[in-house]
């Protein structure tokens, strides 16, 4: 089993045609690649006009930055962003850890995550 992740789009396609493209070492030995591409990265491209929708309602209700950062995770977010569809993951609440033991969540951020969440929707509905 094989988990690859990568930046972007074309990076994973080269992995996997490497992949497929490997070769035994050992006489009368078979390689077999099952699968397929089945986690697009996000790439921050996809969504560029979207968060820039997000600091500027984040500024204009006097709340810090959201901030931006790429990680190596993987969230439904994943699919809408490969469909080219804006897509922006990590809007909950302040905190750490996530799915570990020692995953926490800062309760002080709720409201104002809710808040710039509310005002995204806004800003996006209004015609």
């Amino acid at each position: 089993r094989v988990d690859v992740r990568a930046w972007e789009l074309a990076e994973l396609a080269r992995v996997d045609e490497r992949l497929r493209a490997l070769a035994p070492a050992v006489p009368g030995a078979v390689i077999r690649v099952d699968g397929e591409i089945n986690r697009p990265p996000l790439e921050p491209a996809s969504s560029r006009e979207l968060y820039a929708a997000a600091r500027k309602a984040a500024a204009h209700l006097g709340l810090p930055d959201p901030g931006e950062v790429a990680v190596g995770g993987a969230s439904d977010a994943n699919f809408t962003g490969a469909l080219g569809i804006p897509t922006l993951d990590g809007l909950g609440p302040l905190g750490d850890g996530a799915h570990a033991e020692h995953e926490w969540v800062d309760l002080d951020s709720l409201a104002g995550r809710a808040r710039l969440v509310a005002a995204l929707i806004d800003t996006l509905t209004r015609p």
